[in-house]
């Protein structure tokens, strides 16, 4: 039902839920049912508001986002798959004009500044320097996107990381248009745009190819969810941090098994976590796995959104609009789950996650223990370097220095240290890449920055950096040290993500930890080291320095919170936040509605995906004598299929760039080479640590050709292949595809010619990223796997349909078994008949009158 209401002087529609939602509905279906009612799906509208909680398979919901959000690595290939739409609509005799986002699409520009230089008052504008001279090409065509598509804007380099600029500024909880409110709903192509779910705003990530369909009106398909509550209890101790609690999570929630689940927070716990803690909670959702972590809007979000910057108006709207609709938040409501899962946060303890998953929690008391037991087949090694080495400490990512509160404390710990004559380690690379420039405001604010500096934590930008891979290379005679005598160092950085070869190729094992004992890591120099126990160092005084000695009181740290931070820092950095700076206005920007590509340009290449494309679709064919292109084990992250750091030399894609002229120091990273397919397909399935079972005793990028022996890189092996018009398969273990949600993943494999993917188990959005490149996502009969069923990956294998239910028949040599077809909804079985999302869209832009495709100019 349509009714108004009265906010101050305005007055707006609202699609009122009240009369359908049960009390007991979960605050986020809530927000699912009203973009249900408010798009007339009447059907799903009757099964939300009968849901109970409970597993319906086939049952499935269509959601309208709000607005798209992108960053510069996803989004320069999902600008660059729009731009080939265009060329491709084109071709066929339509308008290339009418290939624009429907609703508002934000890129943050924040994926691409490299910490090369650090250490050094000028490392940010150094580095800053070298970011432009990299990615001035990718840049331009960023800027021509803005230029010539409705409803595309672009937030330029420097100014943050996209979550931390979304919950404070960018996202709106309530969005008013036309005369209109209704919840901001955001869809991102980064897996932690889930951060925003601390705001109160339901949104979660999604693939490129994801993220072009809703930008092109289509909607997003999903299975009906189940929500899982999370009941907070008790306080945090003193000494535990925000990271600490949410590392508690990651490991409670990632054993209780929550991927594809929402998970909604609730209950009077919620009122005593602060928002920054919120949105520490949310963001790192991805790492345990479900689909959203949700905090329904209170009094806490109300003061967080003024505290910002936002305006009174807009707070107003938010209250009364969250009252109107029972989204507010009532401690005593009491709500259905499907499950739920209760924390005291009173167990909580200063931890750390390593040395390769973010699930994988330590107590700091434990630390030290589990990296011996870590390394204990080590051989010994006789360097100035040792094993556990800390190599890099960066206080880095929107996870952590989003809240103030564990920056602070940084800080604090920072100054204390110096004040106690304690100095950062010689071999340690230290980087201080906050999300926002407000951060360092405060900073100078509290007399912080010099503390910091004295350490070594200079400024080395605004930016993802060290937590997406873009660690820049180590300490030079460090990283000699590494590779002569083959030395495990390790990495400790306030990230989200720890994978294998993410970080730093030369570095084997990387932690998670807040801000604060990234500090003490840095003045401590290894890992090999009780920090609650042992000292971490000398002090002037030349007595032992130990970390109880230097760690803030959280009273100290609230103080300077309360006395540093004002909502004016935020209003100052974000009033001119689509304007960037001089380098990023003197870039000329190419003109008309196409764009021309440069078939010399080592960073934009028109895409293939259209080549060929007829106007309707044909029939899918059954694969037959197909062959395993890789064989992989459990917990194989999109990180392993598609690396996102530096492009090493020897590898394809590096020769490949350095056969066009690209010098070593351009090389950069495959994040910075998304828009070259032809990069991104020489390093799929390229990383350093990659196990190819089919290669026992190799890591990296490499397999076997069936029926030979000798070991290849993958990319060689898929080109022979596709000589002989040989399709390819991948086999993997459980949780296939953990991590960010990385559209190349999928990308990758479909151009290398990869047509099926068999697995035990998949994460949420790779699963989807797979249909949305027309791969078939199948999965190995319940509690069976590849080795269990006696697979090799040497035999030849038929796909064919089986005779009843969402099943195929898989034959591989002498093997026989039946594999379930994980399409999960009508629209990804539709996608994949089409073979893809892009063909899908497009075919439905040609077939739609020219004045449906067109949406309001931003």
């Amino acid at each position: 039902m349509i009714t108004s209401l009265r906010v101050g002087d305005d007055s707006y529609r609202i699609h009122r839920i009240g009369d359908l939602a049960p009390e007991e509905l979960p605050y986020s279906l809530r927000i699912l049912l009203e973009n249900l009612i408010r798009h007339g799906y009447d059907d799903q509208v009757a099964a939300l508001t009968q849901w109970d909680g409970t597993p319906r398979p086939g049952t499935a919901v269509d959601l309208h986002p709000s607005r798209a959000f992108l960053h510069d690595t996803n989004g320069v290939p999902t600008l660059v798959d729009l731009a080939a739409m265009r060329d491709a609509i084109r071709d066929l005799g339509g308008d290339p004009g009418r290939v624009n986002p429907l609703i508002p699409a934000e890129l943050v520009i924040d994926h691409s500044v490299i910490a090369d230089v650090f250490g050094t008052a000028e490392a940010r504008e150094r580095n800053v320097e070298i970011e432009y001279g990299r990615n001035a090409e990718r840049y331009r065509f960023l800027r021509w996107g803005q230029q010539n598509l409705r409803n595309f804007a672009v937030v330029p380099p420097g100014t943050g990381i996209m979550h931390q600029v979304n919950v404070e500024h960018l996202a709106r909880v309530v969005t008013a248009e036309n005369g209109q409110a209704f919840p901001d709903v955001c869809l991102g192509t980064d897996s932690h745009t889930t951060m925003v779910n601390g705001l109160g705003v339901l949104g979660w990530g999604i693939g490129g190819i994801e993220a072009e369909a809703v930008m092109l009106g289509q909607s997003l398909s999903i299975p009906l969810p189940e929500v899982v509550g999370v009941r907070l209890h008790g306080r945090l101790p003193d000494g535990a941090t925000a990271t600490d609690l949410v590392l508690t999570i990651t490991e409670l929630l990632r054993r209780h098994g929550v991927v594809g689940r929402f998970v909604e927070f609730s209950g009077p716990g919620v009122n005593g976590v602060t928002l920054a803690d919120r949105a520490t909670i949310a963001n790192m959702a991805p790492e345990f796995g479900s689909t959203c972590a949700y905090f329904p809007i209170d009094d806490e979000t109300l003061r967080y959104l003024r505290f910002t910057g936002r305006t009174p108006r807009h707070v107003a709207l938010v209250e009364a609009y969250a009252k109107e609709q029972g989204l507010w938040h009532d401690p005593e409501r009491v709500v259905s789950y499907s499950q739920v899962v209760d924390l005291d946060l009173g167990v909580v303890e200063q931890s750390l996650a390593g040395p390769r998953r973010p699930q994988d929690r330590l107590a700091l008391s434990a630390a030290k223990a589990a990296f011996r037991e870590t390394a204990r087949d080590l051989p010994p090694v006789s360097s100035v370097i040792e094993h556990g080495h800390v190599a890099i400490a960066a206080i880095t990512s929107c996870t952590n220095t989003s809240n103030p509160a564990v920056m602070v404390a940084a800080g604090l710990l920072a100054r204390n240290a110096v004040a106690r004559g304690l100095r950062s380690k010689p071999w340690v690379k230290t980087t201080l890449s906050p999300g926002s420039r407000v951060v360092t405001s405060y900073y100078d604010q509290a007399g912080l920055t010099s503390a910091l500096e004295k350490l070594g934590f200079h400024l080395t930008g605004y930016g993802c950096m060290t937590c997406i891979g873009a660690s820049g290379p180590l300490i030079p005679e460090v990283a000699a040290a590494v590779r002569e005598h083959d030395i495990s160092v390790v990495s400790v950085l306030s990230g989200n993500r720890n994978f294998d070869g993410r970080i730093n190729p030369d570095v084997r094992m990387n932690y998670l930890a807040s801000p604060p004992l990234v500090v003490a890591y840095a003045i401590a120099g290894t890992m090999d080291l009780d920090l609650t126990t042992e000292p971490l160092g000398t002090g002037s005084d030349g007595e032992p320095v130990h970390l109880r000695d230097i760690w803030p009181s959280p009273r100290e740290v609230q103080d300077v919170v309360e006395s540093s931070i004002t909502p004016r820092m935020f209003t100052d950095v974000y009033a001119d936040v689509f304007t960037g700076d001089s380098r990023w206005q003197a870039l000329d920007i190419p003109h008309g509605a196409t764009f021309t590509w440069d078939e010399t340009s080592a960073y934009l290449r028109r895409p293939p995906y259209f080549d060929a494309m007829t106007p309707s679709p044909g029939e899918r064919p059954e694969l037959r004598d197909a062959r395993v292109l890789v064989k992989l084990g459990d917990s194989i992250t999109t990180d392993h299929i598609c690396p996102a750091g530096a492009i090493p030399l020897h590898t394809p894609a590096g020769r490949y760039l350095t056969e066009l002229g690209v010098a070593p120091f351009e090389i950069n990273t495959y994040a910075s080479r998304r828009g070259n397919h032809e990069v991104m397909m020489r390093g799929t399935f390229a990383n350093v640590r990659l196990r190819n079972q089919l290669v026992p005793g190799t890591e990296g990028g490499f397999t076997r050709l069936a029926g030979q022996d000798a070991v290849i890189p993958v990319y060689d092996a898929a080109m022979a292949y596709r000589q002989s018009a040989t399709p390819l398969i991948v086999l993997a273990g459980k949780d296939y595809g953990t991590g960010s949600s990385r559209d190349w993943a999928a990308k990758g494999p479909a151009l290398l010619g990869v047509r099926a993917v068999i697995a035990e188990s998949y994460e949420r959005i790779h699963r989807s990223n797979l249909v949305g490149m027309g791969i078939l996502p199948l999965q190995f009969p319940p509690g069976e796997s590849a080795d269990s069923l006696g697979l090799t990956g040497r035999e030849r294998y038929d796909i064919t349909r089986s005779a009843s239910g969402p099943a195929v028949t898989v034959t591989a040599g002498t093997i026989n078994f039946t594999a379930t077809v994980r399409l999960d909804t009508a629209r990804e079985a539709e996608y994949y008949r089409h073979g893809g999302i892009m063909p899908y869209v497009l075919r439905q832009l040609l077939a739609t009158a020219p004045e449906q495709s067109r949406g309001p100019r931003r």
